[in-house]
């Protein structure tokens, strides 16, 4: 059955056609088989008016993937968990600094840095193979803002002037040869342009293409505590202020579900969502 043209409305107010293969593909990126897809595409399809926000569409195809499974819902609303990891940056950087630990680096969290110039704070350092990497965090809470060009251009002289200075230093022992900017939104394409002719490493929730946010934390099993749909907020940002920013620090650190006072058969569903994301892999 053909859908008809409808016009959707994004979080920036911008207006776009509804893509129903769009809708598809997220919703078989949680695991979900066939035939579970297909049931929630009708529905959502059904339930379709002109001009609907696609925070209501996500919001329904979201409870339809909780009845089928907790876990396909907790990985749909990947996107949204992040988000969910603020007001403030910090729980942000310590989730990248996460992702890169689990890449093989070596990692420290807002360190202060001497500059050639001056001092920096900076958000991430990684180190790997007598190499240093340098990551600034930039998150947002309203998902309608986009890392304009300014970002990576502050960001590239501070990246310029800490390296200067590292690698005149030979205490260091290895040398500082990239600088990144992770945002979990999106960057303009001024933005994209400046850094990838200067030489910055710019990452968003899907850029590079296939490499991005959402691709590293899919392909690594490295989901956000607040991914979790069983988990209370208040339950979430205890574990996020005792730095659990991932679901698999809980099944290494399940005595902190016992601070919470939390009782054993709901424990018990809690450590079985949370394992079956973990171990779960979308093709």
């Amino acid at each position: 059955m053909a859908t008809k043209i409808i016009d959707i409305t994004k979080s920036s107010g911008e207006k776009v056609k509804f893509s129903l293969n769009k809708l598809r593909k997220s919703l078989q990126q949680t695991g979900a088989d066939k035939q579970s897809v297909d049931q929630i595409l009708d529905k959502v399809r059904d339930e379709l008016y002109q001009g609907i926000s696609t925070k209501e569409i996500y919001n329904r195809a979201f409870a339809l993937l909780k009845k089928k499974k907790s876990y396909y819902a907790s990985k749909y609303k990947l996107k949204k968990a992040i988000y969910e990891l603020g007001p403030t940056g910090f729980p942000f950087e310590r989730f990248v600094g996460e992702i890169l630990k689990y890449s093989g680096y070596k990692v420290e969290v807002g360190k202060i840095l001497q500059g050639q110039c001056v001092t920096h704070e900076v958000d991430v350092i990684a180190h790997k193979n007598n190499e240093t990497t340098i990551a600034e965090c930039k998150f947002h809470s309203d998902q309608g803002l986009k890392c304009n060009v300014k970002v990576p251009l502050y960001i590239y002289s501070r990246y310029r002037d800490i390296q200067t200075h590292w690698n005149n230093n030979p205490k260091n022992g290895t040398q500082l040869t990239k600088g990144w900017v992770i945002t979990n939104t999106r960057f303009t394409e001024d933005a994209l342009q400046y850094g990838n002719c200067c030489g910055l490493e710019l990452m968003s929730w899907n850029y590079p293409k296939n490499n991005g946010l959402k691709d590293r934390i899919d392909r690594l099993g490295l989901y956000p505590i607040t991914v979790s749909t069983l988990l209370t907020n208040r339950e979430k940002q205890f574990l996020i202020s005792r730095d659990i920013v991932l679901c698999r620090n809980v099944l290494k650190n399940t005595f902190f579900l016992d601070h919470l006072g939390i009782s054993e058969v709901r424990k018990e569903k809690i450590l079985d969502e949370i394992s079956q994301l973990c171990n779960t892999k979308t093709h």
